[in-house]
């Protein structure tokens, strides 16, 4: 996994658009100045990924997530925020949002909005769902809270901490965006889970480096700077640890802060909802941000790139409902980065096994959707990998379905492809003959809206396909 460093020096831009025209006669030069003005529009439109204008206009455009949904709830008088005398709006915050206590992981380093009230003895908890996150800090003045909004992404949000009449979640577009909208969230408003080197306070040693953690990073490189309760084996991580400046990385004492299955002594635990910051929860959290950030990323592309074609179309005077090649292949990239994200391309495997303690795996697996055999997408394995059907349970999240159509119709039939092993190249080798049966399955019995081809089994048993 490239620190964040290294992810900041590079700045990858979307691949560029070429037309081809055949003009004769005195339309060459009127169709040349036309196509002098639509690349000028498309690299403007292309260079920055500029979110706030058309087509995505994240400043402006109304949200559909969540938070904005209780927001609406709480202005007509359709819901309420009881206030409590020590943790203020945050347990009826969470069970407005249908949040679990369970996902509760804790960080202790100085990487938030309000990192003056951020300790090892007083760390940041943070909660969350498949699209809600909740951060929450002890005297903190206001809740932080980012919403995953099917076009645009994720959307900030605080909610002060001090009792009122009327509670409002207000809407912040400026300042999270200096951390959250960057080229390590693939380039749009995003979720960002990080490992650090933190100090005795909490500070970050920034000589010593980051991390940015997904379900690809080596367990050696995840959680510093976070609290882990919950066994792992012989594996070992950087979390529970505090460093000096400097940090020596190649003599770092992993054994002080591994396997730990409680929290007592080092935390003023009577401050938080639970006494954990469990590591199946740590782990769902890196996967879920980070896919989120590919579906929101494949949105804006696709939708830039089908903006384009609109305007090459007016331009040219044309009504071809035709994707140009160009467009075409952009689209079809958008989809191959999420489905590498839902396929779990590139997990690290697990070398033993992880069990959490706050009970969050047994909560997550439940909430199901579950096919005819009773198998869930939600199910853990926790000894090879972390999902036991490596098919990521965001497929049904609102933000997969409200994808482009051709996006979306793109990443089901190449999944179709692949669990019906028609694709069987070395960059899905990590799915077994028994994995894709299983993915096929499940997502044929729960998965609503999906082509009628996907109802064909197996090429090889089936005599044929679509």
């Amino acid at each position: 996994m490239a620190r964040d460093d290294e992810r900041n020096s590079r700045c990858e831009l979307p691949p560029g658009a070429f037309v081809r025209l055949h003009a004769g006669g005195g339309r060459r030069v009127a169709v040349g100045a036309v196509l002098v003005a639509a690349v000028a529009w498309l690299a403007d439109a292309k260079a920055q990924m500029d979110y706030d204008r058309e087509p995505i206009n994240y400043s402006t455009a109304p949200c559909v997530n969540p938070v904005a949904k209780l927001q609406a709830r709480l202005q007509n008088g359709q819901a309420q925020l009881d206030f409590d005398e020590r943790a203020g709006y945050l347990p009826a915050l969470l069970r407005e949002l249908s949040i679990s206590e369970t996902s509760q992981v804790l960080v202790f380093s100085k990487t938030s909005l309000q990192r003056e009230h951020i300790r090892p003895q007083r760390p940041r908890a943070v909660y969350f769902s498949d699209d809600v996150y909740l951060g929450a800090v002890n005297r903190g003045e206001v809740l932080e809270i980012s919403a995953v909004d099917p076009q645009l992404g994720a959307v900030f949000y605080t909610l002060a901490q001090r009792r009122s009449d009327r509670p409002e979640l207000v809407r912040q577009r400026d300042s999270c965006m200096q951390c959250h909208a960057s080229s390590m969230t693939e380039g749009v408003p995003g979720h960002l889970v990080r490992s650090v080197y933190a100090d005795g306070q909490g500070q970050l040693i920034l000589s010593a480096g980051s991390f940015r953690t997904t379900d690809r990073s080596p367990l050696r490189e995840r959680w510093g700077g976070w609290y882990v309760t919950g066994t792992h084996g012989d594996q070992r991580h950087l979390g529970n640890l505090l460093f000096r400046d400097p940090v020596d990385v190649n003599n770092i004492d992993f054994e002080s802060g591994a396997n730990w299955t409680e929290l007592g002594g080092r935390v003023n635990l009577a401050d938080y909802r639970t006494p954990h910051s469990d590591i199946v929860a740590l782990m769902v959290l890196e996967h879920q941000a980070t896919l989120h950030n590919q579906i929101t990323a494949a949105n804006y592309r696709a939708r830039l790139a089908l903006r384009e074609q609109q305007v090459l179309n007016e331009m040219l005077n044309s009504t071809s409902p035709e994707l140009s090649p160009g467009i075409q292949r952009r689209l079809q990239r958008a989809g191959d980065d999420v489905l590498k994200g839902l396929l779990f391309v590139g997990e690290t495997p697990l070398t033993d096994a992880v069990q959490g303690t706050s009970g969050f795996a047994e909560y997550f697996a439940g909430l199901g959707p579950r096919d005819r055999q009773g198998r869930s997408l939600r199910e853990f394995d926790l000894q090879r990998r972390m999902f036991k059907y490596p098919c990521s349970y965001l497929i049904d999240s609102d933000a997969m379905n409200a994808l482009p159509d051709q996006v979306r119709s793109h990443i089901y039939r190449r999944l179709w492809e692949i669990v019906t092993d028609q694709d069987t190249s070395p960059t899905f080798a990590h799915l077994t003959r028994d994995d894709r049966r299983a993915i096929h399955a499940i997502l044929s019995d729960t998965k609503p809206g999906l082509p009628d081809y996907w109802m064909f089994r197996h090429v090889k048993e089936s005599g044929g396909g679509p």
